[in-house]
């Protein structure tokens, strides 16, 4: 039996299940650098070490101590099916017959980096910005295709001393696609621990990565707060229509409401001329999403859009009202359909920002 064992980033993120393995095994194989991480474990086994680049060498390894009897170890750095030795050993094991493999997930690196930035993941991706073994132009393909899809984007591997230029195409197809105050969080792990950096897009510097390092990419929602990096989800946030809300899209459904910028109104422009007034109160209030201005005032716990300028634009506008009538017919809709409605801002502010 070959179990491939998935160590985490850092011994202390290991399974129990990977912990069992490890105690179970007569024979453990892998990466030098990665069984010295976790030399006490393995006290009285015996330990073969390879190095970078012989991965199909440890596979065969593993299949030939497994079919003289003995309970094999094969461990990989985070999970075993991420880049990991679980790919390399089922595609060697393919010639073999009666090879008995189970997989011990790891916690991957990106699992571990998006925890200490804060809570980055929504829908995501990772890539590989390797190029050893894949051609650059499919892993410019796949940044190409993940960055238009707005996926949060996590990368492995990006860059070494020798190996730059990947890391440059992929950084140049964000900044070509997406806006430079994109939030971007980037983790390096060494031995000491780990450093954490939460910058923007534009502010990515090449140098900042290395081949110890995961860099996660936001997309159009994710914002930073209070030093951490977060993606909204969308969920509905309680809150009672204000009575001048009321009014206002009372007269809106009744065909009663401005359109355009409101030149008559006392407060314009209550944030920058030229705005357009159509929505003076916003039909998702509150979002709860600071990715388009908006923030709490935490001392009242009150959200202010005070700051947010996106409801007023002409392209939000016309976004909204092209499904905004299937879903508030009545006043009490804003409540009721909250839930759609958020739905329908997600989607605008992506069209729109």
């Amino acid at each position: 039996m070959i179990k491939i064992v998935g160590i985490g980033p850092r011994r202390d993120d290991m399974t129990l299940r990977a912990l069992q393995a490890l105690e179970e095994a007569e024979i453990v194989i892998g990466y030098g650098g990665y069984t010295r991480q976790i030399d006490d474990l393995l006290e009285g086994k015996e330990v073969i070490s390879k190095g970078m680049g012989q991965e199909v060498n440890r596979a065969e390894l593993a299949i030939d101590y497994s079919s003289k009897g003995y309970k094999v170890a094969l461990i990989s750095s985070g999970d075993p099916g991420v880049y990991g030795m679980a790919n390399v050993l089922h595609q060697v094991m393919g010639k073999y017959a009666g090879v008995e493999v189970e997989v011990i997930p790891g916690v991957t690196a990106v699992n571990y980096s998006a925890a200490l930035l804060g809570a980055p993941l929504h829908d995501f991706t990772v890539i590989s910005l390797s190029d050893i073994l894949t051609p650059l132009s499919e892993i410019k393909r796949k940044v190409r295709a993940a960055t238009k899809a707005d996926f949060i984007i996590a990368f492995y591997n990006p860059r070494s001393k020798r190996r730059t230029k990947p890391f440059q195409e992929a950084l140049q197809i964000l900044k070509d696609i997406r806006k430079g105050e994109t939030p971007v969080g980037i983790v390096k792990t060494s031995d000491e621990g780990s450093k954490i950096n939460i910058t923007s897009l534009g502010g990515l510097k090449e140098d900042e990565v290395d081949m110890n390092t995961t860099v996660i990419v936001g997309n159009t929602f994710t914002y930073v707060d209070n030093g951490k990096m977060v993606t909204p989800r969308g969920y509905v946030l309680p809150h009672s229509t204000h009575p001048l809300a009321w009014e206002f899209y009372e007269k809106y459904l009744a065909g009663e409401g401005n359109k355009g910028p409101n030149m008559a109104c006392e407060y314009y422009p209550c944030h920058s001329h030229p705005q357009n007034c159509t929505f003076c109160y916003c039909p998702f209030y509150p979002c709860g999403d600071p990715s388009t201005g908006g923030r709490w005032i935490k001392e009242k716990k009150v959200w202010s859009c005070e700051d947010c300028t996106w409801i007023h634009q002409d392209d939000t506008v016309q976004c909204i009202e092209g499904k905004l009538s299937q879903l508030l017919e009545k006043v009490e809709d804003l409540q009721d359909n909250k839930k759609k409605l958020l739905k329908l801002r997600r989607e605008c502010v992506y069209l729109t920002k």
